[in-house]
């Protein structure tokens, strides 16, 4: 009896390692509680409610923000985040959606029933072609996607449906060629390139206008590649500015600044 006993213990303490070694492999991260999120709301300028859950080490939905689903805006951006989860689509009023910066490998496609999105940031995530569902397709009022930062290969053609689309950032993926729908959607301005393995002779885009686009992020946000590669994009913005400057002061020398002008007229001008 005895030395059954020892050996039933055995195996429950082999059972307990293994469960607990599946544990250790969870994603682990800040946990969000519903008081915390009613904290996190703020009021934009023009009036939105904005929930902003941003840059705090969330690696898992947090589902008790589904209970204020109701607000304008969500900033999950710089998170840990791996997955969106199917009951995004309860956000019905949700405008304007900020994902970027997370570890996001797929997006779902209840995403697509998202009506009153306008604007959606999945920059700088781990989303690849499949990742991206046709129904993406769907978001007819969408005018700014951000998809630049991540390992897409090619964009899904249901998304020529996208036909208020102003704004696209593509840069920094896998792209070889340049969507042929893009020149069909009218009232497409802008749209974001750059870092592609795209051969010259398909970038002509005739009312399409390339551009690079701007992010302000903290310092201790970015990798050490990504702060040298700003750095140096900065010495060179900064370089460029001096020269600028110094060419206009070498114009203007000598003239009267239109202050002074004014303050000696001022009589004139009563």
């Amino acid at each position: 009896m005895y030395v059954q006993y020892c050996y039933i213990m055995s195996i429950f303490s082999i059972d307990a390692m293994v469960k607990g070694k599946k544990k250790s492999n969870e994603p682990s991260g800040k946990k969000i509680t519903l008081k915390m999120a009613k904290n996190a709301l703020k009021v934009t300028i023009d009036g939105k409610r904005r929930l902003d859950l941003s840059n705090m080490e969330i690696a898992t939905f947090p589902k008790c923000i589904l209970k204020l689903c109701d607000v304008d805006e969500l900033d999950l951006s710089r998170n840990q985040l791996k997955k969106i989860p199917d009951t995004i689509d309860q956000f019905v009023k949700l405008r304007w959606l900020d994902l970027h910066s997370n570890h996001i490998e797929q997006i779902p496609a209840s995403m697509g029933r998202l009506h009153n999105l306008y604007s959606l940031n999945l920059c700088n995530n781990h989303l690849t072609t499949p990742g991206l569902p046709h129904e993406l397709g769907l978001l007819r009022n969408l005018r700014i996607l951000n998809l630049g930062m991540n390992r897409i290969e090619t964009l899904a053609p249901s998304m020529a449906a996208l036909k208020e689309l102003r704004e696209l950032g593509l840069f920094n993926n896998f792209l070889t060629h340049l969507p042929k729908f893009l020149q069909n959607l009218p009232k497409l301005q802008k749209v974001n390139i750059k870092s592609n393995p795209i051969p010259t002779d398909d970038l002509e885009v005739d009312h399409i206008q390339r551009v690079e686009c701007l992010y302000l992020v903290r310092e201790e946000c970015l990798c050490a590649d990504c702060l040298k590669m700003c750095k140096k994009e900065r010495e060179r913005l900064e370089s460029r500015i001096s020269a600028a400057s110094k060419q206009k002061k070498s114009i203007f020398a000598g003239l009267l600044t239109p202050n002074s002008v004014a303050q000696d007229n001022q009589a004139v001008w009563r």
